[in-house]
C-alpha cells in the first residue's frame, strides 16, 4: 500500500507549479478512482464492448440490466478505450478522454461530474501536463489481483486524508478523526462478536451525514478483518457534491454497490426513505442551524407526527443535530427482525438544552421512555480539527441486553487522551489505541465506577412545577407613582380631556393614605372619578389599579370572582422535581418553609429529560490550606529579594 500511496504522491508533486498544492487532489483522486475502475473493468471489457452493440435498441432499463451483467458489476463501460489506447494516442488525448468517460454507465459518470473532471482534464491539457500524468497512471497496476479492495480502500483513505492536509478548507469539514470513528465503531459492534464472527453474516451499516465517508470505511474495515467472509452493504448520503463524490467513488473502489452512496440534504430528501438498517454511524454537523429545512421538518412534523421522522419533536433551529438523532433512530429495523444498534458523536448541546416541554427536552425524554439510549460517553476536548468543543457519542439500541433494559451507562473519558505534538487547526488531543480500548471495555463491562456509572432511565427525568405567590399590594397616590400611569400606553390613548380628568381624580386620592385592599382602593378610585364626572371602564381601571399599586407583603390578597387567590406574577419561580418524588410531599420540603403561603399550579406543570453528564463526574476539590499558600508566597518573596540584591550590587 505504502508504495502506491508514494507512487500516486510523486505523481502529484510532478503538478507543481501550474497547480497548487491545494488542488493536486481534485486531480490525484479522480485519476486513482478512474485507473482503478480501468483496471477492474479489463477483463470483461470485451465482453461487454459486444453486448453494448448488440443492445443498442433496447430500452434503457433493459440494456442496463444486461451490461451490468456482462460487465460483472454494478457499473460498466462501453467506450472502446482504456488507459493503454489513451496514452497511444497522444494526440487526441483530450478527446478521447471525453469519450471514455462518457462510456461509462450513468452511476460511474456521476463521479466524475461531482468531481468536475472535466475542468481538471481542461487544465492539465491546457498546462501540458495531461499526457504525463495519464501515461504515469497507466503504469499503476491496481487490478484486483494485485490490489484487493480492503488495500485499494486504505489507499484511498490515505489519499483523501493527504489531500486535506493541503487543502485551504478545514479538515473538520471533510472527516472525522479517525481515532475517534475507530472507538465509535468498536462502540457499535463490541456486544456483538459472537454474532459477527459466524459464516454466512449480512449486515447492512448506514451513515446519513457521509461525508467522504470516513465512518462506513472503518466500519467495513473493522468487520472484515474480524470476519472476512462477512457480507456488508454500506449506504451513506451527503449534501456536500465533492465529498458525495470521494465517498462514493471509495464505495467502488471497495467493491461496494455504487448506488446506495446518495447525493442530497438527508433532512429534506430522505435517498433510503423506506429502509431500515442493522447500524447505523454519524458525525452531523455542530451547532449548525437547520432554518433551510425548517418549512420541510416542520411539515413532516405536522403531517406525519410519530409515523414519521420527527415525531417527538423538533430542537432549536440554532442546531439541527438532534434531528439527524432522530433520523437515524427512524432506520432502525424492528426488535422483531432483529433490532439495530447506532452511534453519534454529539456536542454537549443535546444533553441539556431546552427546558421541559421544549423540543430538545421532549426528545430527550421520547428516547428515554422508549429505552433507546445504551450509554452516553464523553470525549476530551480538542479532538477535532474544526472545533475545540466538548464532545460525546450517544449510543442508541432498540436490542438492550436484559440487564442493560431500562439503564444508562454513562462514560467519562474526558481525561483519557494523547497529547498532539503538533496542533491541527483545534485539535490539540488523540485517543491512543489504549484510550480506545479502556473506553471500549468499560461499556462492554457495564460496572459502575470511577469512570463508569449505571442509571435508571427515570433518573434522567423530572417535572418542572409552577409555583406562585400570592398577589399582595398597596396603592399609594405618589407624585412618582402617577407619572407611572399615564406613562402606560392605555392612558396614552385616552383623549385630551379624559386624560385631564383622571389626572385630577388620581389628585384628589389622600396621598397620605396607603391603601392595602384592593377592593376599598377601587372603591376610593371609582369615587373620586365620579366627582371628576369620568367614566372609568373596566380596561381603565385594571391599568391605574396595577401601574398605581406596588408589592407589600402586609397588605390584603388579591382574590378573583371566586374568591380564589390571584398569583402575582413578578413572584412566580419554577421548581425542577425529580421523577420518582411526589410533588406535595417535594413542594412541602422545599418551599413551604420558605414561602408558607406558596401554591403549585398543576396545569402548567411540564415533563422534561436532562442528561446532566458532568454533575454525575464532578469530584470536590478542596482548596489548598492557606498555610500552604503562604509559605509558597514568602518562597516566591524571597526569590524576589534575592534578585534585587543582585541588582543593586
Amino acid at each position: 500500500m505504502v508504495n502506491h500511496v508514494n507512487f500516486i504522491w510523486n505523481i502529484a508533486e510532478s503538478l507543481r507549479g501550474p497547480f497548487k498544492p491545494s488542488e493536486y487532489g481534485s486531480v490525484v483522486l479522480p485519476f486513482t478512482v478512474l485507473r482503478r475502475l480501468d483496471a477492474v473493468l479489463a477483463e470483461t471489457k470485451p465482453k461487454v464492448a459486444n453486448v453494448a452493440k448488440a443492445t443498442e435498441t433496447m430500452p434503457d432499463v433493459l440494456r442496463h440490466l444486461r451490461l451490468t451483467e456482462a460487465a460483472g458489476h454494478q457499473f460498466y463501460n462501453t467506450s472502446t478505450f482504456d488507459f493503454a489506447k489513451l496514452v497511444a494516442d497522444p494526440q487526441d488525448l483530450r478527446a478521447n478522454f471525453s469519450a471514455y468517460l462518457a462510456g461509462f454507465s450513468e452511476n460511474v459518470r456521476d463521479i466524475f461530474e461531482r468531481f468536475e473532471f472535466e475542468k481538471t482534464l481542461n487544465k492539465l491539457a491546457e498546462k501540458n501536463k495531461l499526457y504525463s500524468v495519464t501515461e504515469k497512471f497507466a503504469q499503476a497496476d491496481f487490478h484486483p489481483n494485485v490490489v484487493s479492495n480492503i488495500e485499494m480502500g486504505l489507499i484511498f483513505e490515505e489519499l483523501i486524508r493527504w489531500a486535506n492536509e493541503r487543502s485551504n478548507e478545514t479538515a473538520g469539514d471533510h472527516y472525522t478523526p479517525r481515532e475517534v470513528i475507530a472507538l465509535m465503531v468498536q462502540l457499535l459492534f463490541a456486544l456483538d462478536d459472537d454474532a459477527l464472527s459466524k459464516s454466512g453474516v449480512v449486515r447492512s451499516i448506514y451513515d446519513p451525514t457521509a461525508g467522504t465517508g470516513g465512518m462506513l470505511s472503518v466500519a467495513d474495515e473493522f468487520l472484515r478483518k474480524m470476519n472476512p467472509d462477512i457480507q456488508l452493504n454500506l449506504y451513506g448520503q451527503d449534501y456536500n457534491d465533492a465529498s458525495y463524490a470521494i465517498c462514493k467513488a471509495d464505495m467502488v473502489i471497495k467493491g461496494q454497490d455504487v448506488d446506495n452512496i446518495a447525493l442530497g440534504d438527508t433532512l429534506t430528501e430522505d435517498a433510503f426513505d423506506e429502509k431500515k438498517f442493522d447500524y447505523g454511524l454519524s458525525n452531523p454537523p455542530f451547532g449548525v442551524d437547520w432554518k433551510d429545512q425548517r418549512a420541510y421538518v416542520d411539515e413532516e412534523h405536522a403531517r406525519l407526527g410519530f409515523n414519521g421522522r420527527f415525531g417527538p419533536g423538533t430542537p432549536a433551529v440554532s442546531d439541527g443535530a438532534m434531528l439527524f438523532l432522530l433520523h437515524l433512530v427512524s432506520k432502525m429495523r424492528k426488535k422483531e427482525d432483529g433490532g439495530s444498534r447506532v452511534a453519534v458523536v454529539l456536542n454537549g448541546s443535546p444533553l441539556f438544552s431546552g427546558g421541559a416541554g421544549g423540543g430538545e427536552s421532549n426528545i430527550r425524554k421520547w428516547l428515554l421512555d422508549n429505552d433507546l439510549v445504551e450509554a452516553i460517553i464523553g470525549l476530551p476536548k480538542d479532538m477535532f480539527y474544526n472545533t475545540g468543543i466538548s464532545t460525546y457519542i450517544w449510543v442508541l439500541t432498540n436490542r438492550k441486553d436484559d440487564d442493560r433494559k431500562g439503564r444508562v451507562q454513562l462514560i467519562d473519558g474526558r481525561e483519557m487522551k494523547e497529547k498532539l505534538r503538533k496542533g491541527l487547526g483545534s485539535k490539540r488531543n488523540e485517543l491512543s489505541t489504549d484510550n480506545i480500548k479502556d473506553l471500549v471495555t468499560l461499556y462492554a463491562g457495564f460496572e459502575d465506577g470511577e469512570h463508569s456509572k449505571i442509571f435508571r432511565n427515570e433518573d434522567f427525568l423530572y417535572r418542572t412545577i409552577t409555583v406562585e405567590r400570592p398577589l399582595k399590594l398597596n396603592w399609594h397616590a405618589t407624585a412618582e407613582r402617577i407619572d407611572a400611569v399615564f406613562a402606560a400606553k392605555a392612558v396614552q390613548k385616552l383623549k385630551e380631556e379624559d386624560a385631564e380628568a383622571l389626572r385630577a381624580t388620581l389628585n384628589r386620592l389622600d396621598s397620605d393614605t396607603v391603601w392595602k385592599n384592593r377592593i376599598a382602593f377601587q372603591k376610593a378610585l371609582k369615587d373620586a372619578a365620579k366627582i371628576e364626572g369620568l367614566a372609568v371602564p373596566a380596561p381603565l381601571l385594571k391599568t391605574v389599579t396595577t401601574e398605581l399599586g406596588e408589592q407589600d407583603d402586609t397588605a390584603d390578597v388579591c382574590v378573583d370572582a371566586k374568591g380564589k387567590p390571584e398569583p402575582d406574577a413578578s413572584l412566580r419561580d419554577t421548581e425542577n422535581v425529580p421523577w420518582g418524588e411526589d410533588v406535595d410531599t417535594y413542594v412541602a420540603r422545599e418551599v413551604l418553609p420558605y414561602a408558607p403561603d406558596a401554591w403549585v399550579d398543576h396545569a402548567k406543570t411540564k415533563e422534561g429529560a436532562e442528561v446532566p453528564f458532568t454533575r454525575h463526574f464532578y469530584q470536590y476539590i478542596p482548596p489548598r490550606p492557606l498555610e500552604e499558600i503562604d509559605r509558597d508566597l514568602d518562597a516566591v518573596m524571597d526569590e524576589l529579594r534575592a534578585m534585587l540584591m543582585v541588582v543593586e550590587a
